[in-house]
């Protein structure tokens, strides 16, 4: 077995799961902005933002279809 086939593997493996970390990363960036905007737009509704920020994190986009139904306090 070559030791530099081995290294050329490994390499490949690396690239690959560094490719997909970073799309992972988007998400979670993605996810975390949705949340903050929920929160200001639960702030400016006069609720809890955060409230609203935590529950944005567990339900993402439908926590915002909700807020948008909720009407002003």
């Amino acid at each position: 077995m070559d030791i530099y086939a081995n290294i050329g593997f490994v390499n490949q493996i690396k690239k690959q799961l560094l490719a997909g970390c970073h799309m992972d990363n988007q998400y979670v960036v993605g996810w975390g902005t949705l949340a903050l905007i929920n929160a200001g737009l639960a702030q400016g509704k006069n609720r809890t933002g955060l409230n609203w920020f935590l529950l944005s994190l567990a339900l993402g986009p439908l926590a915002t279809f909700s807020l948008l139904l909720v009407e002003k306090r």
